[in-house]
């Protein structure tokens, strides 16, 4: 009979060797986190905010060759360790230690210290979003149109639908409609017994067009070609180009300096500033969509390279932030760069008064290349204020770092947000054929199967809304029973 306690003399040295590169990035991780916690500006006592620390300190290494050597073994290759990262690397030193016959001064986790990250975010996402419903663990927000504050029935249908949270965008509509809204849906959620969480969303700078001057008779801008865009309306008329626009956001021009990227309306127009004096900034056009682009008043700039100083607050959020204490669960933040800008919105939340025992909790839109570049820090920041989570704001964030990026970067924010036990909302576009035109497309549901690893999924306003809901409902608890996060879930499949 072969002797199958024996390992073979290269399995032995593969396991020794994966064992020692294993302990010097436990080490490594453990150590580096000291600092990674002083530069995030976290208290070290905050469980959440540590495993965060063990995160950033892990990634900075590139675990590629270890991971092929603890597969190899037939052990965790840390590849979902998000949520546990100390208790993930504990517990595979335990187990290489034994098939190594080596001793290590390192204690198993118990399944409770394993899990434990989970359970946190579970938690956070209840004191966020209210209580999750029993089929699913993914909520679904929609956002209200202005029908929902004169239609009580379409609030009803909404409810019905399976909404967990609504959104009200307060760049739209006003506070009497405001109040409507969430009077029409908070009586009828009370109908069928369902807590029901209300997100308001304020809506920081409009980094957009202005005015428009004439264009002449080829109105439209192709690569090569050159626009202006003006801090004021009134220096259009000093400008010579035939395409020039002023943008909404008084201040913004001084900003921009040659080499960096402007683009306008969704990326649908890229170009590099040539020249910026007197409040004018010129761009040449590197890239248009087929056929050219017209500008025109009202569309989206992104500023990607450009470090804008610019208030997240406005004189207008700051109006309507009373009636966020008034009527909202959740105050979403846009435009929010670094951990000074949660300082600025609960300075203008302290002046006002709250309904007796209602406290607001805070999403913050991660829409910017500085919100990514000071994710852990803010998060640190925003842990010390109450409820929190951020907002994956994929319309932005594509024009900001460039679709090609969009891919990579919305799994490393859902990483990160794992990590710092952080809810997550999936947003922009979510099944958005289907809420326009009343069929899906198959991108559509794909994207939306992947949305089911955030804590909850917006859906955008538009006349098949309902019916976008009812499907995500159905798609996200299927869902649910296949995908954790990143960890497939091997339920048993009935379609063979």
């Amino acid at each position: 009979m072969p002797d199958t306690d024996t390992q073979t003399p290269d399995a032995d040295a593969n396991a020794a060797a994966a064992l020692g590169d294993l302990l010097a990035v436990r080490t490594g991780v453990l150590e580096d986190a000291r600092q990674t916690l002083e530069q995030i500006g976290a208290d070290p006592a905050d469980p959440d905010l540590l495993n965060l620390a063990h995160y950033l300190s892990l990634r900075r290494h590139d675990l590629r060759p270890l991971q092929r050597r603890l597969t190899s073994l037939g052990l965790s290759s840390l590849g979902r360790l998000e949520g546990r990262v100390r208790p993930s690397l504990d517990a595979t030193v335990v187990a290489l230690a034994a098939l190594c016959r080596s001793p290590v001064d390192v204690r198993p986790p118990s399944s409770e210290e394993f899990f434990a990250g989970e359970r946190r975010l579970a938690a956070e996402s209840d004191l966020l979003f209210g209580p999750r419903r029993a089929r699913r663990r993914t909520r679904i927000m929609v956002t209200l149109p202005t029908e929902a504050g004169l239609d009580r029935d379409l609030a009803e249908q909404v409810v019905a639908a399976g909404a967990d949270v609504v959104r009200i965008n307060c760049a739209h509509d006003d506070p009497d409609l405001w109040r409507a809204m969430v009077g029409n849906l908070r009586a009828a959620a009370d109908v069928r017994g369902h807590r029901l969480s209300v997100l308001m969303d304020i809506a920081g700078p409009k980094l957009r067009t202005g005015s428009v001057g004439r264009a002449g008779k080829d109105d439209r801008l192709r690569p090569g070609d050159r626009f202006a865009l003006v801090d004021r309306p009134e220096l259009l008329d000093g400008i010579a180009l035939a395409h020039a626009a002023s943008i909404a956001t008084g201040g913004i021009v001084a900003g921009i300096l040659p080499g960096e990227r402007v683009r306008y309306d969704d990326g649908k127009l890229e170009g590099v500033v040539d020249s910026n004096a007197e409040g004018v900034a010129m761009v040449r056009v590197s890239r248009a969509k087929a056929g050219g682009v017209r500008l025109k008043p009202d569309k989206g700039l992104n500023f990607p390279d450009s470090d804008l100083a610019v208030s997240a607050l406005t004189h207008k959020d700051r109006d309507d932030l009373r009636m966020v204490v008034e009527l909202a669960d959740i105050v979403g933040y846009s435009f929010v760069s670094r951990p000074s800008d949660i300082d600025v919105l609960d300075e203008a939340l302290r002046d006002l008064v709250r309904p007796a025992g209602r406290s607001i909790g805070l999403v913050a839109k991660i829409e910017r290349p500085e919100a990514v570049r000071n994710l852990p820090a803010l998060i640190a920041r925003a842990r010390k204020r109450g409820p929190f989570g951020i907002m994956i704001a994929r319309g932005d964030l594509a024009a900001e770092l460039g679709f090609e990026r969009l891919a990579e970067m919305q799994e490393e924010i859902l990483w990160l947000a794992e990590a710092a036990r952080v809810p997550v909302i999936w947003a922009t576009q979510v099944l958005e054929s289907l809420i326009k035109d009343g069929v899906p497309s198959r991108g559509d549901m794909t994207d939306a199967a992947m949305a089911a690893r955030a804590e909850c999924v917006m859906l955008n306003k538009g006349p098949h809304v309902t019916e976008a809901m009812a499907l995500l409902d159905g798609l996200l608890e299927r869902m649910d029973g296949h995908l954790f996060k990143k960890s497939p879930l091997l339920r048993a499949l009935k379609s063979w």
